[in-house]
C-alpha cells in the first residue's frame, strides 16, 4: 500500500484560496453614487471589496434615521466621484442583530467608517454638504503626496474652504508625518516634491524648504522658512489653524477652546458695516504683529447675547475692544475703553501697549459664557450617553439568547408586539437611544 502524504499539495492550496476570495466577493456591488442596501449575505463581501465604504446601520422605525437617509442619498454621488472613491451604504441592524452585535451598535441610527476592513465610528456632522467635507477629511492620508503642479492644484481644489492646509514645498513627508496626524482633524497636509516656478508665484514663495499656509476662507497665506524642527513647525501650524480675525460663531467657539492664547475681542453694532469692516481690517495688520493673541470681532447685530456678555449692547460705547480670557474674566485697558472713529489705528497699538504694561481693568463676565455654556452642553450630552448606553446594556443582558446575539431594541407593535418608546399621530420622534443624534 502506497504511504498517504502528510505535505499539502501547493495547487490544491491556491484552488482553495480562490475559492474563498470568490465567496466572499461573489456579490456585484454599483458603484454609480448610489447607497447600496446590505444584508448578512452581502455585508462582508462589501468591506471586503470597497477600500473605503461608510456604513448607516439604521432601524426602519427609527425617526432620526429617516432623516438622515435622505442627507446620505445626496453626499453619495459626491463621496462616489472621489480620486479615491468613498461608497456608502446601509444595513438594517434591526433585522441582522448578529451583525450589529458584533460592531457595538447600541442605538440608531450609528454610522461607521470602513477602511480598508478597520471601522471607525463616525461623529461628525450629518448635513450631506459637511458629511461629505468631513468624510474626505476622514479617508485622506495624514500628509498627501503631491508630485506636479497638477497634484497641487487638485489637493487645493479638493480640500475645499472650511478647513486650513498646509503645505511642505521642498520638504521630507517626515517632517509632517508626526503633525499632520496630531492635527489632521482641523488641516490639510501635503507635501510637494515636484514644482514650478509659477506654482512659487502663485503661493508666494522664493526658495524651499518652506511650509505654506493656505486659508481658503478667509483668503489668507503665509510661509514658513525653517527652523524645521517639530517644535517650530507646530508653532506656526497652531498659529494658523485660525485666520488673523476670527468672526465669533459658535463653530469658531469650539475652535478658540482648543487654543491657549487669549483673545483680543472688539465689539462693533453691525460686522457688515463700512466702518466696521474697516476696523478688521486694522485688527488683522495687528495680529500679523501680535500672534501670541488670538484677534476676534462681533457684531451685536450678529450675536447679540455673546455681546451683552461683556456689557455691550447696541448704542452703548461701541465699539468696544477688550481681551478675554476664554471663561469668565476679560480685562479692559484703562483709557481705552472704547474706541473713537478717528485714528483707530493708533488706538488699537496704545490698547496692546497698555494692556502688555498691566494698565487693565479687570471685569467678570455676566453669567456663563457661550463658550462655557458649550463645554457644560458637551459635557451633559456625554452624561446623558453614559447614562442611556448604561441603560441599554442592561436591557441587552436581560434579553439575551442563548448564543448572546439578540439586542432588544423598540420596535413598532405590529412587527414584534413591543412597542416605540415614543409613536404618536401626530409624528413624534421616538426616545433618545445611545445613537441617536440631532443634525
Amino acid at each position: 500500500m502506497a504511504a498517504t502524504s502528510r505535505h499539502s499539495n501547493p495547487i490544491s492550496l491556491v484552488l482553495l484560496c480562490s475559492t474563498l476570495i470568490s465567496l466572499v466577493t461573489s456579490h456585484e456591488f454599483l458603484t454609480d453614487g448610489t447607497v447600496i442596501e446590505l444584508d448578512e449575505s452581502s455585508f462582508d463581501s462589501a468591506i471586503a471589496t470597497f477600500d473605503r465604504i461608510l456604513v448607516d446601520f439604521y432601524a426602519p422605525w427609527c425617526g432620526h434615521c429617516k432623516r438622515l437617509s435622505p442627507e446620505l442619498d445626496s453626499a453619495a454621488p459626491a463621496l462616489a466621484a472621489l480620486k479615491e472613491p468613498v461608497v456608502i451604504a446601509k444595513l438594517n441592524a434591526d433585522k441582522y442583530r448578529k451583525l450589529a452585535s458584533k460592531y457595538e451598535i447600541d442605538g440608531f441610527p450609528m454610522l461607521k467608517l470602513f477602511l480598508h476592513g478597520v471601522p471607525v465610528d463616525y461623529t461628525g456632522p450629518r448635513k450631506a454638504e459637511l458629511l461629505t467635507n468631513h468624510i474626505k477629511k476622514i479617508a485622506s492620508p495624514n500628509v498627501t503626496l503631491l508630485e506636479s503642479d497638477a497634484s497641487i492644484k487638485d489637493f487645493v481644489k479638493g480640500a475645499g474652504s472650511d478647513l486650513p492646509l498646509f503645505i511642505g514645498f521642498g520638504l521630507e513627508e517626515i517632517a509632517l508625518a508626526k503633525l499632520g496626524g496630531q492635527y489632521k482633524k482641523t488641516a490639510w497636509f501635503g507635501v510637494a516634491k515636484d514644482f514650478s516656478e509659477e506654482t512659487m508665484i502663485l503661493y508666494d514663495f522664493d526658495k524651499f524648504p518652506a511650509l505654506v499656509s493656505l486659508y481658503p476662507k478667509y483668503n489668507e497665506r503665509n510661509v514658513f522658512y525653517g527652523p524645521f524642527k517639530e517644535a517650530f513647525l507646530e508653532d506656526f501650524i497652531k498659529q494658523n489653524l485660525l485666520p488673523l480675525t476670527v468672526p465669533i460663531r459658535y463653530e469658531t467657539l469650539k475652535l478658540l477652546r482648543d487654543d491657549k492664547r487669549k483673545i483680543i475681542l472688539v465689539i462693533v453694532e453691525d460686522e457688515t458695516e463700512g466702518k466696521s469692516v474697516n476696523l478688521v481690517k486694522i485688527l488683522r495688520s495687528a495680529a500679523t504683529a501680535n500672534r501670541d493673541f488670538v484677534f476676534g470681532f462681533i457684531g451685536v447685530k450678529q450675536w447679540a447675547d455673546f455681546a451683552e456678555t461683556f456689557n455691550a449692547a447696541k448704542g452703548l460705547d461701541l465699539p468696544k475692544m477688550l481681551v478675554w480670557d476664554g471663561n469668565e474674566e476679560y480685562y479692559l485697558v484703562e483709557g481705552l475703553e472704547r474706541l473713537e472713529e478717528e485714528d483707530q489705528a493708533s488706538q488699537v497699538s496704545r490698547f496692546l501697549e497698555g494692556y502688555r504694561e498691566g494698565k487693565t481693568i479687570k471685569m467678570k463676565a455676566k453669567g456663563p459664557t457661550d463658550s462655557m455654556k458649550l463645554v457644560i452642553g458637551v459635557a451633559l450630552v456625554l452624561v446623558i450617553v453614559v447614562i442611556v448606553s448604561v441603560v441599554v446594556a442592561i436591557i441587552y443582558l436581560a434579553g439575551e439568547t442563548g448564543d448572546g446575539t439578540q439586542i432588544r431594541h423598540a420596535r413598532p407593535e405590529n412587527e414584534s408586539g413591543y412597542k416605540p418608546i415614543s409613536d404618536s399621530s401626530e409624528g413624534t420622534e421616538e426616545g433618545y437611544q445611545g445613537g441617536d443624534k440631532e443634525d
